[in-house]
């Protein structure tokens, strides 16, 4: 999720188990240990774009990596407030801190890119039902955090209003797995009626909200990608995007086309540009309507460097100013239904 919500979170599982002991500096140290596992972006200075996307979201998101943190930070912040008149002792600080730390992990496995809960085993857990930035999710946690930071730290009130907040969100994200079972039936009903074989149908929420869905249907030798918003009326119009895996097959025993394949799960298509060959990773949908030329979210260029392969990630555009209120109305516009 993006950071703000991840502060938020964190700062509200540390009320939760240290905010009666230490009151704002649970909330303070809270927000901070759950920013940490995000500082695997900074990877990004020094290795290649390929390994910088490899690595994000494992090591720093496992459970081995926060249990073997939170002991070290505990005995940090223990020091830091070794003055301090309310002191917690360090075993409620190591469970403090592994809570936020782990917590953050738990919500990202809830979006696209999926998370190593378990590194080092290269599963990853990938549940695909909320968008990594989604204003209801976040803003109960917000309000609560907001009120809860003028409360004396042994009113009651505190404790009330952050469960509050924690059980708004908790609410909302089971909302989105209703929504997604939900698109995923929508979806494979479709299919049917239309008498389309395929191999699998994997679904994600659009930006900023759970109520309008992407879908990509694999087929033999393409993908269906499709919306749906649980408002619409008429019937789900696809898109075929061409896997064209047949311009790599000469390069599907490089070590960095597999390592390509590992990360994007298998889900990717090819295509020809400029005499480039670009690598498809489909898990993120495209760039507005989607079309058979349209850009990918994620996308890299497979460039020949003697008798290796440079993998260089495509950076996706960033709509500002007028396009940027234009694709929002063209979102808002689609997500009311067809």
């Amino acid at each position: 999720m993006d950071s703000l919500t991840q502060i938020l979170l964190g700062a509200a599982v540390g009320e939760v188990t240290l905010g009666k002991r230490v009151g704002n500096k649970a909330i303070l140290w809270g927000a901070i240990a759950g920013t940490i596992p995000d500082l695997d972006v900074l990877s990004g200075f020094f290795v290649d774009d390929l390994t910088k996307n490899e690595w994000h979201r494992g090591l720093s998101h496992s459970l081995v990596f926060h249990l073997a943190l939170a002991p070290v930070l505990a005995r940090i912040v223990r020091w830091i407030h070794r003055k301090s008149k309310v002191q917690a002792s360090l075993r409620e600080w190591r469970r403090h801190l592994f809570w936020c730390l782990f917590t953050h992990a738990l919500l990202d496995a809830h979006t696209s890119w999926g998370t190593q809960l378990l590194w080092p085993l290269p599963w990853k857990f990938s549940w695909n039902n909320i968008f990594v930035a989604d204003p209801l999710y976040t803003t109960p946690l917000l309000l609560s955090f907001l009120l809860i930071l003028f409360i004396r730290r042994g009113s009651p009130w505190r404790q009330t209003i952050n469960t509050i907040g924690l059980v708004l969100s908790s609410v909302y994200m089971a909302f989105t797995l209703v929504c997604k079972g939900i698109v995923h039936h929508r979806f494979s009903e479709a299919l049917s009626r239309e008498g389309i074989d395929h191999q699998g149908i994997s679904t994600r929420p659009t930006p900023l909200n759970c109520i309008l869905w992407n879908a990509n249907v694999e087929l033999e030798d393409a993908y269906l990608i499709g919306d749906y918003s649980l408002f619409d009326s008429s019937p789900i119009d696809f898109t075929r995007i061409p896997k064209n895996h047949q311009l790599i097959k000469q390069l599907e025993d490089h070590d960095k086309v597999k390592r390509l394949y590992r990360l994007t799960e298998g889900e990717y298509a090819v295509r020809m540009v400029d005499d480039t060959l670009v690598y498809n990773d489909l898990r993120f949908g495209m760039f507005g309507e989607a079309e058979e030329e349209g850009d990918f979210v994620f996308a890299y260029q497979l460039i020949p460097d003697g008798e290796d392969i440079e993998v260089r990630e495509i950076p996706p555009p960033r709509p500002e100013g007028k396009e940027f209120e234009e694709a929002f109305a063209q979102l808002w516009v689609r997500l009311k239904g067809n």
